[in-house]
């Protein structure tokens, strides 16, 4: 579910979308077959992602299969292990003179 207030909305809605929203913002959530109500033990199973307070940012590049692989191999936290290996290597003007 994402929250947000009215301020943070753009200012192209209409006054009977705000009126809407607010009502909206009332109303209780409605379980059904598709969306059922979740225990605190599901609830608990979810990962917070604050993406504002990372101390690191995320990026996308492409490595071959056979090195993804291998640092699968390594078990949980290998996208942490990637990412020291690359400050390792990005410091060795050597190997960066190679991999250019």
């Amino acid at each position: 579910m994402a929250k947000m207030t009215l301020n943070e909305l753009s200012n192209e809605i209409t006054e009977q979308e705000a009126i809407e929203l607010e009502a909206a913002e009332k109303m209780a959530p409605l379980f059904d077959e598709d969306s059922p109500a979740m225990t605190m033990d599901q609830l608990m199973q979810f990962k917070r992602i604050n993406h504002q307070n990372r101390t690191k940012p995320t990026v996308s590049l492409r490595i071959s299969p056979n090195t993804l692989n291998k640092a699968k191999r390594l078990g949980k936290g290998y996208t942490g292990f990637l990412s020291r290996l690359l400050d390792l290597a990005i410091d060795d003007p050597d190997l960066v003179r190679k991999c250019i």
